[in-house]
């Protein structure tokens, strides 16, 4: 027989739910990690109880969700100073970031890639404490050797932090310039990472004019979806490039007017982004345990039931389906 979770359900597993980041990825076998993650967090020297599910892999590199059977332990073993990865079958211990699970489409757990773009300007362990002093709301994981860091929270205190990185990477970039440093290749890796909006001095480009603006990858599927109008633009270019929880769009208008077609886009797409932060609500229905047959018949089932629910987004993936919508449609389907 099916296996059938509703959200009301979802929702009470939530709060029974971890969020791991720092997991050594690709040094074991999957199921081998996910083994040494449950006895890590069933010991009590880690606070840990009794693990009903361990999610892992996950969409994110070294992200792991571990559910526990009773919702005391989340509270304790977040208590925790610090959770350090011990096992015979790792050469080292692994310092891992410990987080709440946030179930609403307006939170986000992503990894900002810093070292490419930091690396000579400043020291990225500063540059960490300085971001979490800038974004007090944000969870931050474990600065990993690669210059990647997990960070988790709504999606406009994750949207603040990402501007802030931008100025800061432009103001360094700037600074070099002064120096005499080769001014072309700053800026070439500033636009590379995360499109900043800047306007460059060749005559080709200066009748046009280009803008980014950041949002939830959830938020910009449901958006072209059901608002396809708000992505498209008689007087502008509108792209987009999708990075795991975070999809970057890009605005680039030509002509005299290039400026007002251009803001004018990207206040349009901001006002409807807004709007569905407000209404959305994401529930995740795993699929895990269940045969590839009865995940088709699952997936056969939600597509019967979509005419039911014309306003509700369903993102299917391999270990699980997404189901985006107001909260009572999520709930309904």
């Amino acid at each position: 027989s099916l296996l059938i979770l509703n959200a009301t359900g979802q929702a009470a597993k939530s709060r029974r739910t971890i969020v791991i980041a720092g997991v050594p990825a690709g040094l074991l076998q999957d199921e081998v990690m996910a083994d040494i993650l449950t006895i890590h967090f069933q010991m009590s020297r880690n606070n840990g109880g009794d693990v009903e599910e361990v999610t892992y892999p996950t969409q994110n590199k070294g992200v792991a969700y571990i559910t526990f059977e009773d919702q005391a332990v989340v509270e304790r073993v977040l208590r925790k100073d610090q959770h350090l990865l011990q096992d015979k079958r790792l050469s080292r211990l692994y310092p891992l970031s410990v987080t709440r699970y946030c179930q609403h489409v307006s939170s986000s757990l992503i990894n900002l890639i810093l070292m490419a773009v930091f690396r000579g300007h400043c020291v990225l362990e500063d540059l960490v404490e300085e971001m979490k002093k800038q974004s007090p709301d944000l969870d931050f994981g474990v600065l990993q050797p690669d210059g990647r860091i997990a960070v988790q929270g709504s999606f406009p205190a994750l949207r603040a932090l990402r501007e802030f990185l931008l100025l800061k990477a432009k103001s360094l970039s700037e600074g070099d310039s002064k120096e005499g440093k080769p001014h072309q290749r700053p800026r070439r890796k500033l636009q590379e990472h995360r499109g900043a909006v800047e306007m460059r001095n060749s005559p080709e480009d200066a009748a046009r004019h280009k803008q980014t603006l950041l949002l939830d990858t959830d938020i910009y599927h449901y958006m072209r979806c059901f608002h396809p109008k708000t992505l498209q633009a008689s007087s502008a270019d509108i792209s987009a490039v999708i990075e795991g929880d975070i999809t970057t769009v890009c605005i680039e208008a030509a002509g005299r007017r290039a400026a007002d077609h251009g803001w004018r886009a990207k206040r349009r797409i901001e006002d409807c982004s807004v709007q569905l932060q407000r209404m959305l609500r994401k529930e995740r229905i795993s699929l895990r345990g269940l045969s590839r047959a009865q995940r088709e018949r699952c997936r056969q089932l939600w597509q019967n039931l979509t005419p039911r629910y014309p306003a509700v987004l369903l993102i299917p993936c391999d270990t699980h389906v997404d189901v985006v919508g107001t909260p009572a449609e999520v709930l309904g389907k």
